[in-house]
């Protein structure tokens, strides 16, 4: 039997340049990101959250929803969800929202026992109901009355 030879190719050293490349320009893009936000040149740019009185804040006012407890499922199996929220809406319209407060408590109630019971379990739930209950909120009080749903209490026994 011949003795053969295996001769392996170098490793290409065009492959080397576009990722030092790429690297080069990461670094620079990262620098001067930090610089534009450290020095403060996008002033006005990225938007303030804050407090409701203050210089340049948004005037705001909440409303608490009633604590929720739905039985989730059949009634055998004893699983329930106690659940609280407060409303963020525009204080020139809160006497508005308060009106509707029965429906509002009626739609919320409604969604919450319709979710299956498996929902409630999956990673970012919290995020899809808390978007699915602002938006039944926003279509019971009309646009612009209420701003967001802040969820303070969602326990699943």
């Amino acid at each position: 039997m011949a003795d053969a030879t295996q001769t392996t190719p170098a490793p290409s050293r065009q492959g080397v340049k576009p990722l030092l490349l790429g690297a080069a320009l990461a670094l620079a893009g990262g620098g001067g990101g930090f610089a534009v936000v450290h020095f403060g040149l996008v002033d006005g740019v990225i938007p303030t959250f804050g407090g409701g009185g203050g210089a340049g804040g948004v005037d705001i006012a909440f409303l608490e929803l009633p604590q929720f407890l739905v039985s989730l499922g059949s009634a055998g199996n004893g699983r329930t969800l106690r659940f609280a929220a407060t409303l963020e809406v525009d204080p020139a319209r809160r006497a508005e929202v308060e009106q509707l407060m029965p429906r509002l408590v009626d739609v919320l109630n409604s969604y919450l026992r319709a979710v299956a019971p498996e929902e409630f379990g999956s990673p970012g739930a919290l995020i899809r109901l808390r978007a699915q209950m602002l938006r039944r909120v926003q279509v019971v009080t009309g646009d612009g009355r209420v701003r967001d749903l802040l969820v303070t209490e969602f326990v699943v026994n």
